[in-house]
């Protein structure tokens, strides 16, 4: 399966004049995906922003495809969001600028530990697939449009498959949700490893398929076009995208995770570029 590569834009340094003052206008709106939230990270993340900034954080927490709606309808100060050809969309519409890239993880396939698809000792995603529709086992989809859901979709096309059955079941709701769903139901998901780990104390399911290349799970954090939508919080928003791709946030994000679970739960990569990141 082929990426829509974006390489990051050109940073601009961050306006410490402008963010040391009052702002005038203080909810900025952050519209993002369930796994940030899900994960811990913006509980870490937004108490830091406020009192850098004195802006007030606004986070609406849903799907990718719903937080990139919302930014193309001017319903959002910011986004941040891990969809890079539904965001190249967007960039390419004028709809959003300062489009950035902030850090990365990975996707995996969990299921039951004794993994009746027999899908362990495979190497790709679409091998893991394909075995899990040959053989019937449950697959449990978030079906809600997110960038995970956005990323299973493709991952069943690049296998030639159309899941459908008795053995699919979509859930409708966040990463969180999902992951219960699949455990109950002794059934596999494709979840971010972030959201796997921060829930993983709750659950039987186990990492059963990981380190496929097509699997990384690549943020941007990104303005709503302030010139487009005249009610947008423009220094608010870039205020946020400068917080983000700042290095003592980038050093946060690095750390993350790594006292609880033993591993960083994403990895910062402002000031570089996806294909830097890919090794291209």
């Amino acid at each position: 399966m082929g990426l829509a590569l974006m390489g990051c834009q050109s940073q601009e340094p961050a306006d410490n004049d402008q963010q040391s003052a009052e702002p005038e206008i203080k909810d900025v709106i952050l519209a993002t995906t369930t796994s940030t939230q899900d994960s811990g990270l913006l509980d870490v993340l937004e108490p830091m922003f406020e009192e850098q900034t004195g802006y007030n954080i606004k986070t609406v927490a849903v799907g990718t495809g719903q937080a990139l709606s919302m930014g193309e309808k001017g319903e959002a100060d910011v986004l941040l969001t891990h969809a890079m050809a539904a965001e190249k969309e967007l960039v390419d519409s004028g709809a959003v600028v300062n489009y950035q890239l902030v850090m990365h993880n990975d996707f995996v396939i969990v299921g039951p530990p004794a993994d009746p698809a027999g899908i362990k000792e495979l190497a790709t995603a679409k091998e893991a697939l394909a075995k899990i529709a040959e053989t019937g086992s449950v697959f449990v989809s978030r079906g809600d449009d997110s960038g995970t859901h956005k990323q299973e979709l493709a991952l069943w096309k690049d296998a030639g498959i159309e899941p459908a059955g008795d053995w699919y079941v979509e859930t409708g709701s966040g990463m969180g949700k999902t992951l219960a769903v699949a455990n109950e139901k002794e059934g596999y998901t494709l979840t971010d490893r972030a959201t796997y780990l921060a829930h993983q104390q709750n659950l039987e399911s186990e990492i059963l398929l990981e380190g496929d290349a097509v699997l990384l799970n690549i943020y941007h954090v990104m303005q709503v076009n302030p010139e487009k939508f005249e009610k947008v919080n423009g220094p608010g928003a870039k205020a946020f995208v400068e917080f983000m791709i700042d290095p003592a946030t980038q050093d946060v994000i690095k750390e993350f995770g790594v006292d609880q679970y033993g591993q960083p739960l994403f990895f910062p990569d402002a000031h570089t570029t996806v294909e830097e990141l890919l090794g291209q």
